[in-house]
């Protein structure tokens, strides 16, 4: 049977209801905004006419430089430069990459590695979203594995430096990087004067302020099972990051199976569980961003254990028997839009 590809970025999974005018048909048209092709996917910044072509420009321009820095692809990148260095020598890094290969390692650590951001050989031997991707062999996969351990990566956070201490290790930020990223953009557009947009980085959602005076955003999340169509549910939001890690965000079909390209770094296949998709909404995206990740490959309760250690962050899962599971800080805010799913009863753990 002939691979068949399909390729779909974070905006499948979120949307922004009642801003982007979407879903609800009462919705007024789009203000002002724009669109560009960074950090490996669709991003879109809406100002929402407040903002100026050189706001624009301030924020683009940073998800450039940010690409630059972290890009896994790039010779020149800070983490190109790591990798290519793995098991030779440390090499000095910017202070943004110290700052999420940081937070990337502790999220490692908080869940026993189902994030790892050494995952770049797995990554890399799949190729999925690229036109390499395949299913590799079992031998591949177990040889890959052994490369796969954030406990070997040293960093130094005064000084820079990074050190892959074996030769063939990767490491690939492209779970927590757009996160970061976002957060970046809010700051500069909080530098200059604007406190209310959207930042969507490939579905990435981060919300700064409220879509009206005492009135949050309306943010959608689609079916799991299909690419594109109406959000299975809503929830509000106001002055925080929404991301959602699914199935179909990325994926290729061979001999009738899907293969998906989150990953799970214990075996080195994509993760199979019960759970299609995970929302993580908090405070900062890069935050939202790794947890989205982690929680998937954990699973519904140990992926909601993890994310109640986090003081504010709040999970979503849906399963494959399109049950929805929340945390307690976020059920009140949810609407199912969809009859043929159902809220499930699940109280949240005690922080």
């Amino acid at each position: 049977m002939p691979l068949a590809r399909r390729r779909h970025a974070r905006a499948a999974t979120v949307l922004v209801l009642l801003a982007a005018c979407l879903a609800l048909p009462s919705c007024q048209k789009s203000p002002p905004s724009r669109t560009e092709f960074a950090l490996g996917t669709v991003c879109t910044v809406n100002l929402y006419g407040k903002g100026s072509v050189k706001d624009y420009d301030a924020a683009f321009s940073r998800l450039r430089e940010i690409e630059a820095t972290m890009s896994a692809s790039l010779e020149t990148s800070d983490i190109g430069r790591i990798n290519a260095a793995a098991g030779k020598e440390a090499v000095k890094a910017k202070p943004d990459t110290v700052k999420v290969l940081s937070f990337a390692l502790e999220t490692a650590r908080a869940s026993s590695g189902a994030f790892d951001p050494t995952v770049g050989p797995v990554v890399r031997l799949w190729g999925i979203g690229t036109d390499d991707e395949r299913v590799p062999a079992t031998a591949e996969i177990e040889n890959a594995l052994v490369l796969v351990n954030h406990e070997r990566v040293a960093l130094d956070a005064v000084s820079g430096l990074v050190y892959l201490e074996d030769a063939g290790m990767r490491l690939d930020l492209g779970a927590i990087a757009k996160g970061f990223a976002a957060d970046e953009v809010a700051g500069i557009l909080r530098e200059r004067g604007i406190s209310r947009a959207i930042i969507d980085l490939g579905g990435n959602i981060l919300c700064m302020g409220t879509k009206a005076p005492g009135v949050p955003w309306s943010i959608g999340i689609r079916n799991p099972e299909i690419s594109h169509g109406e959000p299975v549910l809503s929830i509000q939001a106001s002055d925080c990051s929404v991301v959602t890690s699914g199935v179909y965000e990325r994926y290729f079909e061979k001999d009738g199976k899907r293969y998906h390209h989150i990953i799970d770094p214990k075996t080195g296949r994509p993760s199979d569980g019960e759970v299609l998709s995970v929302t993580i909404i908090a405070r900062e995206s890069m935050t939202a961003d790794a947890l989205s990740t982690a929680a998937f490959v954990l699973g519904r309760k140990r992926g909601l254990a993890l994310v109640a250690t986090y003081p504010g962050a709040e999970a979503i899962f849906i399963d494959r028997d399109k049950r929805v599971f929340a945390s307690d800080g976020i059920r009140k805010e949810l609407k199912l839009l969809d009859p043929s799913y159902t809220l499930a009863d699940w109280p949240e753990p005690t922080r």
